[in-house]
């Protein structure tokens, strides 16, 4: 998880909403992410694909059974598609989304079960502060810099 708050990191200092992660197998790191949606005009540009993606490429597959993937923040429905797509056997998530999460949050896993007959293992809360209090910062940060007006004479104030 250490892993994925690293590359979540990453899109904080690229001015994205701060999450990553990473997909293990075996004992090693096959694919990354960190939200791109921003820098690439991307909506589906979120961590979890990017890492899927990287992982697929990794080992020359699709399928990524017998893969965990860990995410600093629970998985949105899109990304919980991919997942289930890509056939992760795992998912470890450390904060809640409670506005768009898709595992615990919103929970669509017995309508992904009867349709995919498989649903991935969930461990949740592993990392958990350090996660949401890296999305905390950056939504402090975003609001100070939206709420700050620059005068004509080249002075900012607060609205």
């Amino acid at each position: 998880m250490a892993a994925a708050l690293r590359e979540a990191m990453r899109a904080f200092d690229e001015g994205e909403v701060p999450v990553g992660a990473v997909i293990e197998k075996d004992g090693a790191i096959i694919g990354r992410g960190y939200n791109r949606i921003e820098g690439l005009g991307d909506a589906t540009a979120h961590a979890e694909i990017i890492a899927i993606t990287a992982a697929s490429e990794s080992v020359g597959d699709w399928r990524l059974n017998g893969c965990t993937l860990y995410v600093t923040l629970e998985p949105c429905l899109m990304c919980l598609g991919a997942i289930l797509q890509s056939r992760v056997s795992a998912v470890v998530y450390g904060a809640k989304d409670t506005r768009l999460g898709s595992i615990d949050s919103f929970q669509y896993r017995e309508e992904a079960e009867k349709s995919y007959r498989v649903f991935p293992q969930i461990t949740s809360g592993v990392m958990e502060d350090e996660s949401r209090e890296l999305l905390k910062e950056f939504f402090r940060k975003l609001r100070k810099k939206q709420s700050s007006i620059v005068c004509c004479d080249g002075t900012s104030r607060r609205s």
